[in-house]
C-alpha cells in the first residue's frame, strides 16, 4: 500500500544527489503511512489485521 505523495517520492527515490534530503524525504514518506495505517486500523474490523 503506498503513500500518494509523488513529490516525496520523487525526492526520496529520484536521483538526488543530496543524501540528507533523501533520509528526510523517506521518513516523512514513512511517517505519512504510519499515520495512514493508524488511520485505517480505527475503521477495519479486527483492528486491520
Amino acid at each position: 500500500m503506498a503513500t500518494r505523495l509523488p513529490a516525496l517520492w520523487s525526492t526520496a527515490y529520484g536521483s538526488t544527489p543530496h543524501r540528507l534530503r533523501r533520509a528526510l524525504a523517506r521518513a516523512a514518506l514513512r511517517l505519512a503511512r504510519f499515520a495512514r495505517e493508524l488511520a485505517l486500523a480505527d475503521h477495519t474490523p479486527g483492528g486491520g489485521y
